[in-house]
């Protein structure tokens, strides 16, 4: 089984930063793939960005140049680091992962159950 604990949510101000943790655990094989998705209020779930057991890292559009994954611990704790939040990014965010591959932002089998992100202006 494969159970993962998202932490860091706190409020943050347009323009500010926040990191946000997750930690991955019940893993079972080697190859795998670990991400980060958003959904506002109405708003179908978007993806954030990913990382492999490898360290290739994929980032959504929205987000390039902003965001940063990364992992640590052999890849059992996730990362996301949010710089220069915008009106637009306040979202529940999830971390996910699949014993596989990343596969460009979808598919992920496992998921967190979320951590709030409310940016104010």
């Amino acid at each position: 089984q494969v159970q993962l604990l998202g932490s860091g949510g706190d409020s943050v101000q347009t323009g500010g930063s926040l990191k946000l943790s997750c930690v991955v655990s019940g893993y079972t094989y080697a190859k795998h793939c670990m991400g980060w998705f958003r959904q506002a209020p109405g708003k179908e779930r978007e993806g954030v960005a990913e990382i492999d057991s490898d360290g290739a890292i994929n980032y959504a559009d929205s987000v390039r140049g902003r965001f940063t994954i990364s992992k640590a611990n052999a890849g059992n704790t996730l990362y996301l680091q949010m710089k220069n939040l915008k009106p637009g990014d306040p979202a529940m965010t999830y971390c996910a992962t699949n014993q596989r591959y990343c596969e460009g932002l979808r598919n992920f089998r496992y998921w967190g159950q979320g951590t709030q992100v409310p940016v104010s202006s």
